[in-house]
């Protein structure tokens, strides 16, 4: 069999994001390393994958093809997701969205302050994992989701539009772990809304 092309990601740089409020650069530093092992992973089982499909064993009563299947879930979103989330960060940030975004969540939610109230009430939720503004394509609207772990929540065929993460280690040691809700007040004196808005679909 023929081997399979090989894809292969690099971490991407968001060394603009220094400088931030209420979130310290030694936080940053550490979850950019974080950010790095995701992508790390990603590569090696599309490696592994790969090296399995090419000698003919990619079958789901293969156990370790099967459990690196699943496995590859978490690592992809763990990847994609902190790079939505460092890209929609930059010291000085807006404290409101203007423009499509604004209309968009005026639409959805009435007013930006409740869109606002819904998604700190999403992002302040107990567990581990991510508070997302997704964009319904066919539609337009918006609505806020909690992403457990990267992988359980997502919407199939939805935008991201706003994503923050929400695990300890994004956080900590800044704000305590039962102060999570000070850090998604820092999280939004940071926040990029024209890179938001940027990811609309028209």
């Amino acid at each position: 069999m023929a081997d399979m092309p090989q894809k292969k990601y690099s971490p991407m740089q968001f060394t603009h994001l220094k400088g931030l409020k209420g979130i310290s650069d030694a936080v940053l530093e550490s979850h950019f390393k974080l950010y790095e092992g995701y992508v790390n992973r990603t590569n090696k089982l599309t490696e592994l994958l790969s090296g399995l499909q090419a000698k003919g064993e990619a079958a789901g009563s293969n156990p370790a093809y099967a459990e690196m299947t699943r496995r590859m879930g978490f690592e992809y979103n763990g990847m994609v997701l902190h790079e939505y989330y460092f890209g929609n960060m930059k010291p000085g940030g807006a404290t409101t969205p203007g423009g499509k975004l604004k209309q968009a969540m005026e639409q959805s939610f009435g007013s930006y302050e409740n869109w606002l109230a819904d998604f700190k009430a999403v992002g302040t939720s107990p567990g581990i994992g991510w508070a997302i503004t997704f964009q319904d394509p066919r539609t337009g609207w918006l609505s806020n989701h909690w992403v457990t772990l990267h992988e359980n929540g997502n919407i199939a065929g939805y935008t991201p539009i706003i994503v923050m993460d929400a695990w300890e280690h994004a956080f900590v040691p800044d704000y305590k772990p039962f102060e999570r809700a000070k850090y998604v007040d820092a999280y939004f004196q940071n926040i990029d809304f024209e890179a938001c808005e940027s990811r609309l679909k028209k």
